[in-house]
């Protein structure tokens, strides 16, 4: 299959062997392997490659940026090629956000986000230096990295680090229907619940102590694309405004048109205090993120008129925001966002039509281009498989297996952190109605034949 050889020096987790396909190359949805297989790549690689693979404008940007300079100091110099990405993220807003600070991934942005939340406060005239705490929400996940890692409840990835871990956030429920949802509760009254819940946790920490509520607009990996339902974020927003307390929104995975609009805040009729996005901005043609701060909290600094106590080495790279600029002038040139909107809900049909009546396909729920499959044990209990099956892992091993050949992304722990099974299915941009027919059958076979197989442990 093209995997890595048992004598690689490259360690990605396994310490013994990461035995993944090889890619030699990669055109529009494909990726070619090192054995001469074309793989869908039905996810852009983590909702990451959205123009899909060898876009040749966005080449010849970076090719351009690198015969002029290639990395500057961006505590000494700034070039016009950031300063112009920069503009169009800000004005991509219609005015709500003022200032873009550009990184080099997503839980960076996640870091600067919380970072700027404690500045925010720190820099009032009346400075509230106890504003210390976060509140997130349960099965979030918002990045890697130490701090990130204090938000998120990606218990995998954080439990074997939790000693390390600042004992600053606190989480409460998430929005999600199929769990959340009480029998006979309308989605007026699941709103009205969820947002008591956020302010009766503020009253618990200590209205003084509370700095942000940060939250993923729509789910990503961790949670399978949970959709807020209406009026959720407002609600969400009120109680926050009620206490003064910030609003973050973390869109690194479903930001920048992946759920057919340019910021998924677009489509919840609220707009953050602070925003991350990631992934699709660059298109993986470079590692990018960015951070938007509303024009309220920019005017607030700017009557402080102390400095953001924030630097890092590659920030504002000249060849990431070359790349990163290219990549959102295409979007909008070619319609993309509009496409998504559109592909997404043709998509949306075919996965439903087609996966809903299988009886271990619990959910199907996302927006756009961006789409989770949940599988249970029990439609009606909603119980999951047991997490030592591994059955997300067996999904994804088979899409990859000759004969199928598609790349899902597969995720656990939906359920308790640790129990449920789903994978995520959120291809490039420009896929067709033909793309996503064919993305449907070979999901679809790849979910039943790995379901024929265990036929015999889940009687």
């Amino acid at each position: 299959m093209g995997s890595q050889n048992l004598d690689s020096s490259l360690l990605y987790k396994n310490f013994e062997n990461h035995a993944a396909t090889v890619i030699k190359s990669g055109t529009g949805i494909y990726l070619k392997a090192q054995d001469g297989r074309h793989i869908l790549d039905a996810t852009s690689g983590a909702a990451v490659a959205c123009l899909g693979y060898n876009n040749r404008q966005v080449q010849k940007a970076i090719i351009d940026q690198l015969m002029d300079i290639s990395y500057c100091h961006p505590g000494f110099y700034k070039t016009k090629v950031a300063e112009d990405l920069a503009t169009f993220l800000v004005q991509s807003t219609k005015g709500h956000m003022d200032k873009a600070i550009l990184c080099g991934s997503g839980s960076e942005a996640v870091e600067v986000s919380m970072k700027l939340a404690k500045t925010h406060f720190a820099h009032l005239a009346s400075p509230e230096l106890e504003r210390t705490h976060f509140i997130a929400r349960t099965g979030a996940w918002h990045g890697a990295t130490l701090g990130a890692l204090t938000l998120g409840d990606f218990k995998a990835r954080k439990d074997p680090f939790v000693s390390l871990i600042p004992q600053t956030a606190s989480r409460i429920s998430a929005c999600s229907t199929y769990r959340g949802l009480h029998d006979g509760e309308s989605e007026q009254e699941y709103v009205g619940r969820l947002a008591q819940e956020l302010d009766d946790e503020i009253q618990r920490v200590g209205p003084h102590k509370v700095c942000a509520f940060v939250a993923e607009t729509v789910g990503g990996s961790a949670s399978g694309c949970a959709i807020p339902v209406p009026g959720y974020f407002k609600a969400m927003k009120a109680v926050c405004q009620k206490y003064g307390v910030l609003l973050i929104l973390d869109e690194i995975m479903c930001g920048m048109g992946r759920t057919g609009t340019l910021h998924a805040w677009e489509q919840e009729d609220v707009v953050p205090d602070i925003q991350t996005v990631g992934k699709g901005l660059g298109a993986g043609y470079a590692p990018i993120s960015a951070v938007l701060v509303n024009a309220r909290l920019t005017d607030s600094f700017k009557k402080c008129g102390k400095p953001f106590a924030h630097g890092q080495t590659y920030m504002a790279h000249p060849l990431a925001t070359a790349a990163a600029l290219r990549v959102q002038q295409v979007i909008q040139e070619e319609e993309l966002v509009l496409h998504v909107s559109k592909i997404g809900r043709y998509l949306e049909h075919k996965l439903k039509e087609r996966l809903c009546p299988h009886p271990h396909v619990g959910d199907i729920r996302g927006r756009g281009l961006f789409w989770a499959v949940e599988f249970v044990l029990d439609k009606q209990t909603k119980v999951p498989f047991p997490p030592s099956l591994g059955l997300n892992g067996l999904l994804h091993a088979r899409g990859m297996m000759p004969g199928y050949e598609i790349a899902l992304f597969n995720a656990g722990g939906t359920y308790d952190g640790y129990g449920g099974d789903h994978f995520l299915i959120c291809p490039p941009y420009i896929v067709t109605m033909a793309d996503c027919d064919l993305i449907v059958d070979r999901v679809a076979k790849v979910v039943e034949d790995t379901f024929a197989n265990l036929d015999t442990l889940i009687c």
